[in-house]
């Protein structure tokens, strides 16, 4: 209990102590012009409040990453609120902040320009490939995972959803941002928090919330997987997540000023992160044990039983939302992230309608086409590519800062640090070279050793080029 009252009350003062930090560090400029007046288009480039500008970025990055991700993490105890908090407010907040602000500046880029204007067209075209792929498994998998779940509650055939949220998701692409991302998502981030808040006051009323396991120095193995570097890319979002690079651009073509930066884009990875702190604490004392935890099944089972066990009806409906309309909410702006990206790279004018169609119409043909594939195999990669998205975004942070003379060693620091994690996980993992590691190491805790070791010397060679590329750029 100690330990999660000091991790929230640490993330609350994250937001107002580091996050001040980070804004003065980055320099915002009141005065500036905002790509929402510069650039309004009535599409994409619209001015919204401020408070709803951060419940639609909270709920983009949000969706149900906060909440499966921690409930994963949750089986490696309470060392997952350590990285929960300070993966949030020194990596998570710093990233979104960081590439929310540079966007503003350069008139709302996406990421994959961002990247090339900082660290050459090289990268920018990796970035571009990079995070197209991403984002298209991302509004792939919340096509099916909210459909299946549909198709099981109603005993309905699956295509018949995936049709309607496919409708939905052309729809709520190719329109103005207002019209119904505007309008639905700022009710679905509220949702988020009632059913966090929700979960807490059931966890105080059940007596359960003095249970919540204190941290301790253990370095426990989860089905053979030690802390490093699964923890860290088990909860992605709650912590750092390169998703949130790809869906920060769209609110800093909307929002008002730059002193709203750090309450829309630092402030939502704070959210995040207290739900995902409040996920994991739920996750680790409702079921008895982790082992009561690991027997429970999939993360959405977790969702459902936590729910309707702490709130009755009303946590089996907040359920629901959690599981269906959080996914959808996720995939429709990977989808629109995706057009955006497109349109960058190509430099196609997207206020003609025609334009946007020419884009969505092949990128919905893909994504109908990857439903027919089983992807069990292929979502294991995700993780991985979403951290290093996430490492790549903050190397691009890095050199922004460094180019305009500021403290870049805020973004450097996370940099190396993530560049370990991606490093290490590909390594040792058995989604990437684990069986070879542990044939030549002799055992996984070997390998694992071996994984960090040549994960430290990685991020030491991406310290060394990086300085290499930004001092050539001066």
């Amino acid at each position: 209990m100690i330990t999660f009252i000091v991790s929230l009350i640490l993330l609350i003062a994250g937001y107002f102590i580091y996050g001040k930090i980070s804004e003065k560090i980055f320099r915002i400029d009141p005065d500036r012009a905002v790509p929402a007046i510069k650039k309004s288009d009535g599409l994409d480039y619209v001015e919204l409040p401020t408070w709803k500008a951060f419940l639609i970025q909270f709920l983009n990055i949000a969706g149900t990453g906060p909440i499966f991700g921690a409930i994963a993490g949750a089986m490696w105890g309470p060392n997952a609120f350590l990285w929960i908090v300070f993966g949030c407010i020194f990596a998570g907040a710093v990233h979104d902040f960081m590439i929310g602000m540079m966007s503003l500046r350069s008139d709302g880029a996406s990421v994959s320009v961002l990247v090339g204007d900082n660290l050459g067209t090289g990268m920018r075209r990796l970035m571009a490939i990079f995070s197209c792929i991403l984002l298209l498994l991302v509004g792939v998998v919340f096509v099916s995972s909210p459909a299946d779940l549909l198709a099981d509650l109603t005993n309905q055939n699956r295509w018949i959803f995936v049709a309607i949220i496919m409708v939905y998701y052309i729809v709520a692409t190719v329109l103005p941002i207002d019209k119904i991302i505007g309008k639905i998502y700022p009710i679905f981030g509220i949702a988020l928090f009632v059913m966090a808040a929700g979960i807490l006051g059931g966890m105080i009323a059940n007596g359960m919330f003095m249970d919540i396991p204190e941290f301790s120095f253990s370095n426990p193995h989860v089905n053979d997987q030690s802390i490093f570097p699964y923890l860290f890319i088990s909860i992605a979002c709650g912590a750092i997540s390169g998703f949130h690079a790809t869906q920060s651009p769209m609110m800093a073509r909307c929002i008002k000023n730059e002193r709203d930066g750090r309450r829309v884009f630092y402030g939502a990875m704070i959210s995040e992160g207290i739900i995902a702190l409040i996920w994991a604490a739920a996750a680790m004392t409702f079921f008895g044990s982790l082992q009561g935890l690991s027997e429970t099944g999939p993360a959405a089972v977790v969702v459902n039983t936590v729910s309707q066990g702490l709130m009755g009806n009303v946590g089996m409906v907040l359920a629901v939302l959690g599981v269906v309309a959080c996914p959808i909410t996720s995939g429709d702006t990977a989808f629109r992230a995706l057009r955006l990206t497109i349109a960058d790279a190509f430099k196609i004018d997207q206020t003609k309608s025609r334009n946007r169609y020419i884009i969505v119409i092949p990128i919905f043909i893909i994504a109908v086409s990857l439903l027919f594939i089983d992807f069990n195999i292929i979502w294991r990669y995700f993780s991985w590519a979403n951290q290093t998205l996430a490492c790549i975004a903050l190397w691009t942070a890095a050199a922004f800062l460094k180019k305009q003379g500021s403290n870049f060693f805020i973004a450097v620091i996370p940099a190396m640090f993530m560049t370990v994690v991606v490093t290490c996980y590909i390594l040792v993992a058995p989604e990437g070279f684990g069986a070879i590691a542990t044939s030549v190491f002799g055992s996984i805790k070997i390998a694992e050793l071996a994984g960090v070791a040549i994960g430290i010397a990685a991020a030491a060679l991406a310290y060394i080029a990086f300085n290499k590329k930004t001092s050539s750029q001066k």
